[in-house]
């Protein structure tokens, strides 16, 4: 009589099987929560900034993103602050990790339109328009916004827009450290302009020579908590200059056709219209034609070109000083207007 040949349990099959079936039943219901979360806070957050007086609306907003993603689609937002101010898109995307919902990516595939106020709408469309925000849990997160090859366009009963195109525009902040890891009320900045062209008949034509413009400015933001309480009727940074909010330990590089500078300032501020209040100080090299450039440019009246060419005819010639390095500048803002010297050039820059 032969041994009946031996029976293997399923069980080793089935085991593995069913713990994946556990483990993804596990994951889709995080997942739902998670989302779910997001859309609330969402929520809270819309309603609070209706609450400060701002209009937030929107059409159509999904989540998608199943199973490794959270992915939220927003189409016609609208957001207009309390002065004016807004940025409209067709569609929003953000989207995180399911694992790690603290860094988020986000993307306007199909451009921006931007109201400066009462200078009226400018449409922006790039190649790529990108932000992404990571450290949530931190008092200030790190942001970084990237525009790829935009196009700046003012739309119909609005001012000139001072940019036609640019290559690339980059905004980075960060928390302000003191020492090695001590966060601080403060945040670090820095802005990068890459060959940026002006509109025709513009300040930054003339200024780049109908060439192109390259900057990179950095300074720190002293104060930042009074930025959260948003704008008002007076502005987008009105509160936070009303709290003393400074700009601080700023450096930078322009760079204009055969014109170059390295800018610096111990502090910078703005008075209570928004125009940029205080001093800075310029090293330049060749700036007699970057000058010569400004005063040729068409502004209707916003620029002193007869202020301009007297500024120009009193630099160095040679573009140098006596020490073979570059001429030192000194641009003083004040009282709403930029001053070369003795010279009263132009309106201050407005910050809101």
């Amino acid at each position: 009589m032969t041994d009946a040949p031996p029976h293997h349990s399923r069980k080793g099959l089935i085991v593995p099987f069913a713990i994946v079936a556990v483990g993804l039943a596990l994951w889709t219901g995080w997942w739902f929560y998670l989302t779910r979360q997001i859309e609330t806070r969402l929520e809270a957050k819309v309603a609070g900034l209706e609450q400060a007086g701002w209009r937030v609306t929107h059409a159509d907003l999904r989540t998608t993103g199943w199973p490794m993603h959270a992915r939220v689609t927003i189409r016609h937002l609208d957001v207009v602050a309390p002065s004016g101010h807004a940025v409209a898109a067709p569609v929003v995307i953000a989207q995180a990790n399911a694992y790690n919902p603290t860094r988020w990516v986000m993307a306007a595939p199909d451009g921006l339109v931007v109201t400066r106020g009462v200078k009226g709408k400018a449409a922006i469309r790039a190649e790529g328009i990108r932000m992404s925000v990571h450290g949530l849990t931190q008092r200030w997160p790190n942001v970084a916004l990237e525009l790829e090859k935009p196009v700046f366009t003012a739309l119909p009963g609005a001012e000139p827009f001072p940019l036609k195109q640019a290559g690339l525009v980059q905004f980075y902040m960060r928390p302000h450290l003191v020492g090695s890891d001590t966060p601080t009320d403060d945040v670090d900045v820095l802005f990068r302009l890459v060959d940026a062209e002006g509109r025709p008949g513009g300040p930054v034509e003339g200024f780049a020579q109908s060439g192109k413009l390259n900057a990179q400015i950095e300074a720190v933001i002293e104060k930042a908590s009074a930025l959260r309480r948003g704008a008002d009727a007076h502005g987008l940074l009105s509160a936070w200059t009303a709290a003393g909010g400074r700009f601080i330990d700023v450096k930078g590089e322009l760079g204009a056709g055969e014109s170059k500078a390295f800018v610096s300032a111990e502090s910078l501020s703005a008075d209570d219209k928004g125009r940029l209040e205080g001093q800075v100080f310029v090293r330049a090299e060749k700036p007699l034609a970057a000058i010569v450039g400004l005063a040729g440019a068409q502004q209707g009246g916003a620029l002193d070109r007869a202020a301009a060419a007297k500024a120009a005819a009193a630099t160095p010639q040679g573009g140098t000083g006596a020490d073979g390095q570059g001429v030192e500048l000194s641009i003083l803002f004040r009282d709403g207007r930029t001053y070369l010297g003795p010279f009263a050039l132009a309106p201050a820059p407005q910050l809101f």
